[in-house]
């Protein structure tokens, strides 16, 4: 059970970490799905091509950081509404990927590739014979690992460095940051990149996970990733026990179908639903007061 939530987390633990970015840096980005949607598609392409997961999945991810970029400084130098930007990113994703697998393949369904040679589950040495805990922290899959890295990282740039610290306080107040010499606008420039960079590795890690491209398998998890980082209380750790408790939701929907006869639609809205009931109760805590920063 451990294993498939750790797995079922990883997507989530990506894509909250890169919202959590742009959210602290003043514009919370929902173009997150959008990328995700790429990621998944452009990852599994390249690696195709390039005869290597890891070579695929970087490239697009670098690819998609910069086009993060190029979004944000369209948006600064526009002045365009950025939510309105991002939710036109979102849904071009659908209609560029269902468009160039139409051309290129001849097809809107499901891409396989049999000789891909896709990695497996690392088992880390002497650690996967520690009783209880080598079972956790040994035998998971690269995604898996990746995520926990970049969320440990980013807990500690943003919370214990002095570029933490200015990016959270370019976010929190630009027109001091700016009397204080910094810009605001580079730092939530950085940060949509850093996003999408997340969002294309967490839309990677699906098609990976599966060991093929499957439209629609985003399945919504990019909208449920800016969930996360407000039941999260907008921190990195909080991010983190958020995108558990989704994986668990999501787990236990695919336990249902083996011992309720639920409709399909109502275990695919089982994650959405939480988040609605957890963000309400989030809410209630918030007007009792507010729980300290991790």
């Amino acid at each position: 059970m451990i294993d498939s939530l750790l797995t079922s987390a990883t997507p989530l633990l990506l894509a909250g970490l890169g919202a959590l970015l742009t959210e602290l840096s003043g514009s919370l980005g929902i173009f997150i799905e959008g990328f995700m949607v790429l990621g998944s598609f452009f990852a599994w392409i390249l690696a195709v091509n390039t005869g290597s997961v890891w070579r695929g999945t970087l490239l697009t991810a670098l690819l998609g950081a910069l086009a993060g970029w190029g979004l944000a400084r369209f948006v600064r130098k526009t002045k365009a509404n950025p939510f309105i930007a991002g939710l036109a990113l979102n849904l071009a994703a659908v209609g560029i990927t269902d468009s160039l697998s139409r051309a290129w393949f001849g097809t809107k369904g499901v891409l396989r590739a049999p000789d891909l040679s896709i990695p497996g589950p690392i088992f880390l040495p002497l650690i996967d014979k520690l009783p209880g805990l080598g079972k956790i922290l040994s035998g998971q899959l690269p995604f898996t690992y990746s995520a926990w890295a970049f969320i440990i990282l980013g807990g500690l740039i943003i919370g214990k460095t002095p570029l933490g610290l200015r990016f959270r306080a370019a976010g929190r107040s630009p027109l001091a940051a700016e009397e204080r010499g910094l810009h605001p606008a580079w730092y939530r420039e950085g940060a949509w990149a850093a996003a999408a960079f997340l969002a294309c590795l967490a839309g990677a890690s699906l098609s990976f996970r599966v060991g093929a491209y499957i439209p629609g398998g985003v399945a919504g998890r990019g909208w449920i990733a800016l969930a996360v980082i407000y039941l999260g209380f907008r921190t990195v750790w909080g991010t983190a026990a958020a995108a558990l408790v989704f994986a668990l939701a999501e787990y236990i929907g695919f336990g249902l179908q083996g011992f309720a006869a639920l409709p399909a639609t109502v275990l695919l809205g089982l994650p959405s639903g939480l988040a609605l009931i957890l963000y309400t109760l989030s809410h209630l805590w918030v007007k009792k007061g507010s729980p300290p920063d991790i």
